[in-house]
């Protein structure tokens, strides 16, 4: 038996270098793409020429190559790196504006974001850094926040207490021991688990891309876990790893205080994930200057150069397969009509639920092979946003370019909990956790676009169940009793942010409107209102689920991407996007951003010694 086990391990390692590391496609990242800096484009009559492209069968492009379902960043960045390499793509989104999560909406004169809140790991020549750089051709630009980019709010007014969290791999540590003085063992040692967890991360994508065969011996073997401290403690909650460093229910809040970015209470969520969204952040925060909708608006230009197109108001309903069942195209709904478009290859990133249960055929629905990936996921909590319109400059209103995350108390499990299981109308009183930023704050071209105003985005989550009930109705007009809760919830974030924000009082408040779950469902498409795809606790970072969730589905043709592939949020949809193109390309997109990401480097580094 002994002499077996070598025999594996050299097998195992043999078809990991050949599927894996071997490329034999093309490769996006061959050259850098930059281009010197354009002009920004601020006119929104202008930039919706781009990100409002309205579906008529006319404009869909001849000889496709693909089609994707969805516009948010998982969609966009794979037509991108599609269209890289000489590909025609055709992006289909239901909304009326390109970029998903990434979109932005201005009302009474005032522009929101949506979804992208802060962004990490963006440092000059870093691999995720490169990546978007060539996926914009160098157009768009970022904005590092302040520093502390997060401040930790614990406890009721009478008993705040506030924890700047700063960026820096020395300095977040080394700032937290000032505030907890007698717990620098409890901090090195967090620091160190989420740094050896991040650094593990290699293996989920390694499933996600070899052989199934060479996955199952991985998984079923127990290898995995030997072979990588990212399933190790995947299995391991954020509270039961914390509990364990320290007693202080202060430090423990603030170790697991960034749970709001992905949707599960601590108790819940896998360390696995939470150390993924605290490394991401070390080395700093940034945000789109020009906002949100830069990202799209750079990404598309890229997509049509290559002869494809992203159109919207083209609402998907059924996926298109030939006799021998394989994706051979999608049907998109005209009016009262459907049109017929036709591709070898259909990608959806409209999620796992989207896909499977409203856009295939009942009996593709039915495989016991996509029932298995059903079963082994489960819709995420979701969100609540809060949208206000101030009068006043940042500097009258006291606001600044970081986030504050604001907690009733330290005991997040109970609180979160008891919130989300009690009656709705007694919810509204007792939000337990709002985020709250500033994205006029952030933008340095803000007062440039819109002098002597300013916004705040506030998020938290909410029951579907609590708004399923107005779901049919009318987006602009669900009636009074929707209008009176969404009104409930928008007063009890108010208190907040007036006791926490001193400058902001009731009369600098030009705009206040809150987007519910089924907002989430009718503007972005997810199917119990959402905000980071299928739920991220422990259960969906097994090793199992790492093998079974890839881009490939069990139906020959269509393929997967974006959130619901890797993890959430905007660098794990990309990391889907990254992973399906691996896959349709037959090399490893991951390690090709990496090579490029050096020797960018290595030239910059050249010239600045010359």
């Amino acid at each position: 038996m002994w002499l077996i086990l070598p025999v594996i391990g050299v097998a195992l390692i043999v078809f990991i270098l050949k599927y894996v590391f071997a490329s034999s496609g093309p490769n996006p990242f061959q050259t850098d793409t930059r281009e010197p800096l354009k002009k920004m484009v601020h006119d929104r009559k202008e930039k919706n020429k781009v990100l409002k492209q309205g579906f008529v069968a006319g404009k869909v492009p001849e000889n496709l190559d693909a089609v994707i379902i969805g516009s948010g960043i998982g969609g966009l960045g794979l037509a991108v790196l599609m269209a890289k390499v000489g590909k025609k793509v055709l992006v289909l989104e239901q909304h009326d504006r390109a970029g998903g999560c990434c979109h932005t909406f201005t009302e009474k004169g005032f522009e929101f974001d949506v979804g992208i809140h802060y962004i990490g790991d963006l440092l000059e020549h870093k691999p995720f850094r490169c990546m978007l750089d060539q996926m914009t051709n160098g157009q768009l630009q970022w904005e590092p926040l302040e520093n502390p980019y997060d401040q930790v709010v614990l406890g009721p007014p009478e008993n705040r207490r506030r924890y700047p969290i700063y960026s820096g791999r020395t300095c977040f540590p080394e700032e937290l021991k000032k505030c907890f003085p007698g717990e620098e063992k409890a901090i090195d040692e967090y620091m160190k688990l989420v740094k050896k967890v991040r650094r593990d991360i290699w293996l989920l994508a390694v499933l996600k891309l070899c052989p199934v065969p060479v996955a199952k011996v991985l998984v079923y073997t127990g290898l995995a876990q030997h072979l990588s401290f990212f399933f190790k403690m995947a299995p391991r909650s954020a509270t039961e790893v914390v509990n364990e460093l320290t007693e202080n229910k202060d430090l423990r809040a603030v170790f697991t205080y960034i749970f709001g970015t992905y949707g599960n209470m601590p108790k819940d969520a896998s360390f696995a994930m939470h150390s993924l969204l605290v490394t991401h952040y070390l080395n700093g925060a940034w945000y789109p200057k020009g906002g949100a909708s830069e990202i799209a608006y750079h990404m598309i230009p890229i997509i049509e150069k290559a002869g494809g197109a992203v159109l919207v108001r083209a609402p998907v309903n059924r996926i298109l397969f030939n006799d021998a069942k394989e994706a051979c195209g999608v049907s998109v709904m005209k009016g009262q009509e459907e049109v017929h478009i036709r591709a070898p290859m259909v990608i959806s990133n409209a999620g796992i639920f989207n896909t499977y249960e409203k856009l295939l055929p009942k009996e593709l629905q039915a495989r016991p092979a996509i029932q298995k990936q059903l079963s082994m996921m489960k819709n995420g909590e979701g969100g609540l946003s809060v949208f206000l319109g101030l009068d006043g400059t940042k500097e009258e209103l006291g606001l600044k370019a970081d986030n504050y995350w604001i907690f009733a108390e330290n005991n997040y499990d109970e609180l979160v909990e008891e919130y989300l299981n009690g009656e709705r109308e007694e919810s509204t009183k007792k939000i337990p956790l709002l985020f709250v930023a500033s994205p006029s704050a952030k933008d340095p071209t803000w007062e440039e676009r819109s002098p002597g105003k300013s916004t705040l985005s506030l998020v938290s989550f909410a029951k579907y169940s609590w708004f399923e009930e107005w779901k049919d109705g009318k987006v602009t007009n669900r009636g009074p009793d929707y209008k009176d809760l969404k009104q409930a919830f928008i007063d009890s974030t108010l208190e907040v942010v007036m006791d926490i924000f001193p400058k902001i009082t009731r009369d600098k408040i030009e705009y206040a409107d809150a987007g519910t779950p089924i907002t989430n469902t009718h503007y972005i498409g997810s199917p119990k209102g959402e905000i980071y795809g299928a739920d991220h606790g422990v259960d969906r970072f097994s090793p199992e689920l790492g093998m079974t969730m890839r881009p490939q589905t069990p139906l020959k043709n269509l393929y997967l991407t974006g959130q619901d592939v890797f993890v959430c949020g905007f660098a794990g949809a990309l990391a889907g996007a990254l992973t399906c193109g691996s896959v349709i390309f037959n090399r490893n997109l991951h390690l090709d951003a990496i090579a490029l990401a050096k020797k960018t480097k290595l030239l910059n580094d050249k010239v600045k010694g010359e």
